[in-house]
C-alpha cells in the first residue's frame, strides 16, 4: 500500500506533518478529513522504495542482486542527468529529451533502462513513476528528488543540483580507489605468494623431511597439514569460504544481524570515522537538496534514511522524526539521539535560526567531503608501511616454519635414528 506524506492545519491552525498509508490519493484525503483536518495544505505519495528494515530478508538479496545485474558506471548517470536538465532549461519536453539522449547513449545496459522509461512516458508515467521501476539504475535519491521537481514545476534545477551531488559521489569514489588500489594489489600479491609457497614448496619439504621419519616442530606441522588440506581439499576449502562469505552477507540483511554489522563498521578503529564522515556527507547534502527543493521536513528525513542504507543512522532519524512530530526542532531532536555529530547539530541548529537550513546542510556536507578527503590521505600513507610489514611477516612466518627442521637437523636426525 502506498504512503502518502501530508501537511494539513488543525482547527486552531497550527501545521501538522506526518504519514499516511492508503490505497490512493483519494483514499488519504478521505481518511486525513475524517481524523479532522481543517486545511489539507498538500498531500504526496513517498517516491523512491522502503528503507532497508521496511524490507524482507528476501527483498534485500533479490534487490542486490536485481541492482548488480542492471548497475551502470556512474559516470554514465552523471552525464545524464547533466544533459537532462540542460535540455529541460532549453524548453525541450520530456519526451523529446528522452529520445535524444536515447540515440546518443553507447552503454547498452542504460539504452535497455532508457528505452523502457520512453516508453512508460508516452504511456502517461510520470517521470519519477518511469524511474523508479529500475531501482538498480535509479537511487532512492534520484527518485525522490525527480518527484520533488515534477511537484514544484523547478525540475531543471533539481537536476542541476543532483548532478552536482551525483559528480561529488563520484569524485570521492575515485579517491577512494585510487587510495584502495595499492593495498587491494598488495593483498592479491600476498594471496599469490601465500598459495604457491603452500601448493608448490611446503610439499616439497614435506616430502624430504618425511624421509627422516622425525617429529617435526608444532609450527612446521600446522603449517603441512594446511597445505595439505588446500592442495587435496581445494574445492571443498572454497566451497566452504564461499558459503561462509554468503551466509554472512545474508546474515547482515536481517534485522538483527544488520543492526550489528552496521554498529561494527562505525565502531571500527579508524575505518569507523571515515564512514560516519561519509554518511554524515551523504545526509547532509541529500536533506539539504530536498529542505532545499521544497519537500515538507518528515518527508525529506524519510527519503534521506533510505538514501543512508546504515541501521545505526536510519533508527536514529526515525527517533528525530518522532521528535520532531512532536514539536522539537531538527536540530533539538537530532541531539538527543546522542548519533549526530556535535558540529552537524550546531549548525542545522543555525540553519533553523536563520532560515537557510539547506544552505547550513551544505556547509556541512563540503566539512565532512573534507574531511573524508584528508582521513584517505592519512590511510593512504598509513596503509602502505603496514602493508610491506604484514607481507614481510606473513611470507617470514611461513619460510622460518619450512626451514625450523633444516635449524634442527641434527636433532631431527638424531630421533630418527
Amino acid at each position: 500500500m502506498p504512503t502518502y506524506a501530508y501537511v494539513i492545519k488543525d482547527s486552531e491552525g497550527n501545521r501538522q506533518e506526518d504519514h499516511v498509508k492508503a490505497g490512493s490519493y483519494e483514499a488519504a484525503v478521505d481518511l486525513l478529513r475524517k481524523r479532522g483536518a481543517a486545511q489539507i495544505v498538500s498531500v504526496r505519495e513517498i517516491k523512491g522504495g522502503l528503507a532497508l528494515d521496511e524490507m524482507s530478508v528476501g527483498e534485500q538479496v533479490g534487490l542486490a542482486i536485481y541492482r548488480w545485474r542492471t548497475r551502470v558506471p556512474l559516470k554514465t548517470l552523471v552525464f545524464f542527468t547533466r544533459q537532462l536538465s540542460t535540455m529541460f532549461s532549453a524548453g525541450l519536453t520530456i519526451e523529446r529529451s528522452f529520445a535524444n539522449l536515447l540515440s546518443e547513449e553507447r552503454n547498452y545496459k542504460f539504452k535497455k533502462v532508457l528505452v523502457q522509461c520512453a516508453s512508460d512516458l508516452k504511456k502517461g508515467y510520470a517521470m519519477s513513476e518511469a524511474l523508479a521501476k529500475h531501482p538498480g539504475v535509479f537511487s532512492n535519491l534520484f527518485v525522490a528528488l525527480v518527484h520533488a521537481g515534477e511537484v514544484s514545476g523547478n525540475l531543471h534545477t533539481i537536476l542541476e543540483q543532483l548532478s552536482d551531488y551525483l559528480e561529488s559521489v563520484s569524485d570521492t569514489r575515485r579517491k577512494v580507489i585510487s587510495a584502495m588500489s595499492y593495498p587491494i594489489f598488495s593483498v592479491i600479491f600476498l594471496s599469490v605468494v601465500i598459495t604457491f609457497l603452500m601448493v608448490v614448496v611446503v610439499p616439497m619439504f614435506a616430502d624430504v623431511y618425511a624421509k627422516f621419519g622425525a617429529r617435526l616442530p608444532f609450527a612446521t606441522r600446522v603449517l603441512m597439514g594446511i597445505s595439505n588440506t588446500v592442495v587435496h581439499q581445494a574445492p571443498l576449502v572454497i566451497l566452504f569460504v564461499f558459503a561462509a562469505l554468503t551466509g554472512l552477507w545474508i546474515l547482515t540483511k536481517t534485522k538483527r544481524g544488520g543492526m550489528a554489522w552496521d554498529t561494527m563498521k562505525l565502531r571500527f578503529p579508524i575505518f569507523g570515522g571515515l564512514l560516519m564522515s561519509a554518511l554524515m556527507d551523504k545526509f547532509a547534502r541529500t536533506f539539504g537538496i530536498l529542505i532545499g527543493s521544497g519537500v515538507p521536513v518528515l518527508e525529506s528525513l524519510s527519503h534521506s534514511i533510505r538514501v543512508v542504507e546504515n541501521r545505526v543512522i536510519g533508527n536514529a532519524l526515525r527517533d528525530a522524526q518522532s521528535m520532531i512530530k512532536d514539536g522539537y526542532a531538527i536540530s533539538v531532536a537530532m541531539k538527543k539521539t546522542g548519533v549526530f555529530p556535535p558540529i552537524m547539530v550546531q549548525l542545522i541548529q543555525t540553519g533553523e535560526e536563520t532560515g537557510e537550513i539547506n544552505k547550513l546542510l551544505d556547509k556541512v556536507a563540503e566539512f565532512y567531503s573534507k574531511q573524508v578527503d584528508a582521513t584517505i590521505g592519512r590511510l593512504t600513507s598509513l596503509i602502505e608501511p603496514l602493508l610491506i610489514i604484514l607481507i614481510g611477516s606473513v611470507i617470514g612466518i611461513i619460510l622460518i616454519a619450512i626451514y625450523l627442521p633444516v635449524f634442527m637437523l641434527g636433532r631431527a636426525i638424531q630421533s630418527g635414528s
